[in-house]
């Protein structure tokens, strides 16, 4: 006998579909029986593929008991006025979803293009998340935001397991343990909350970033600002908040600095992206020989091409003694929280925009237009068609 949660008819408000994430090493969902609820109680219909949500711990009973209807992919999508995703699904997944359903999803739009172009050509609107704006009213829509700040404490924790010492001050009847020295390269939302873990966890803990405003995060947080001082007017805020690309006498003098800070840390956590454009380059294999042996890199940014010179996604590579660690997908190490997160941040951005006599969410012009990556067959953001 079928369960009454079990995919069915007799939708009344927007269909909203979750699939399950196929992406390698993808443990999120993008989709909670919290956030289920609260969709279900605006008037829609959610529904979400069986076994979506296991590997966030999220059984289908949950999403049943918050009122969602599970079934198999077909049921799922077939007539979908919106799809949720962590990771944008393929395009042929979608087949049976309502024509111009929008997706609401990670793109990675300017290195991954043709998955956008494929959107297009399907007529299927896609919003990418990253690109939500640094605006006030947009700060609960972040998945960014709140997945940065996950890795920033899990790139703290996988340092700290990869360091064979401790990294509190400890006084003991056979002699003091020395605390761990760490820097972080980067003071957006990872590196804020990398500060923070490494000193709940006693390091002595410095940073550094190419933005001067950041200077009183740093020692608000009980660390130590490292900042390049001779180099005069340069200020590396770029729009939205963002960091943005430095002169070549900045990077030479922000070298220079950290080869002499670095060569007495114990642990470095990387955490520098620039939105579209490789990550840039921090380290050199030059500066990881002057750290002392047994220390440890965690470069953040390994995925999109790394902040560390010769460092790999997913695999510890050993140079000069230094161990060089990264995940090509962080927040993927807590996926229950990440995946609480993401979708507080889905439900925040549909629930802002929600019109009761339209059936469903209507996107302003600020927000829309800024994460609207397709529409009506066409690629309309223009980022892209610049």
């Amino acid at each position: 006998m079928a369960n009454a949660n079990d995919v069915a008819g007799g939708a009344t408000g927007p269909v909203i579909a979750t699939l399950k994430e196929r992406a390698d090493g993808e443990t999120r969902v993008a989709l909670s029986p919290e956030t289920a609820k609260k969709l279900i109680a605006l008037g829609a219909t959610v529904r979400v593929e069986s076994g979506a949500g296991l590997n966030a711990a999220i059984t289908d009973e949950a999403y049943r008991e918050a009122g969602a209807q599970v079934g198999d992919l077909a049921a799922t999508i077939a007539g979908a006025d919106w799809v949720f995703g962590v990771q944008a699904p393929d395009v042929a997944l979608l087949s049976g979803a309502k024509a111009g359903a929008r997706v609401a999803a990670v793109f990675d739009p300017f290195r991954d293009r043709a998955l956008t172009d494929a959107y297009a050509a399907a007529g299927y609107e896609a919003l990418a998340m990253e690109l939500m704006p640094r605006i006030t009213r947009a700060q609960s829509m972040d998945v960014l935001s709140s997945q940065s700040n996950l890795s920033g404490y899990k790139a703290v924790i996988a340092s700290a397991n990869t360091y064979g010492r401790a990294f509190p001050m400890m006084m003991t009847a056979a002699g003091t343990v020395q605390a761990a020295r760490v820097f972080v390269m980067g003071v957006g939302v990872a590196g804020l909350q990398a500060i923070a873990t490494a000193k709940r966890l006693g390091a002595q803990v410095s940073a550094t970033d190419v933005r001067s405003a950041t200077k009183e995060q740093i020692k608000s947080l009980g660390a130590k600002p490292i900042f390049v001082e001779k180099v005069a007017g340069i200020e590396g805020e770029g729009s939205g908040g963002y960091a943005t690309e430095m002169s070549d006498e900045y990077k030479a003098a922000q070298a220079e600095l950290v080869s002499s800070h670095i060569a007495k840390q114990d642990i470095v956590i990387t955490t520098a992206l620039i939105p579209g454009r490789a990550a840039p380059r921090l380290i050199t294999d030059t500066q990881i020989a002057t750290m002392k042996p047994g220390s440890v890199i965690f470069d953040l940014a390994v995925a999109q091409g790394g902040n560390v010179e010769g460092s790999v996604p997913d695999q510890t590579v050993e140079k000069h003694g230094v161990k060089i660690i990264g995940f090509s997908n962080t927040p993927a190490h807590l996926a229950a929280d990440a995946s609480a997160l993401f979708a507080r941040n889905l439900f925040n951005f549909v629930s802002a925009f929600w019109d009761k006599e339209a059936g469903g969410p209507v996107l302003d012009e600020e927000i829309g237009n800024a994460i609207r990556l397709t529409q009506g067959g066409k690629i309309v953001h223009e980022r892209l068609l610049g």
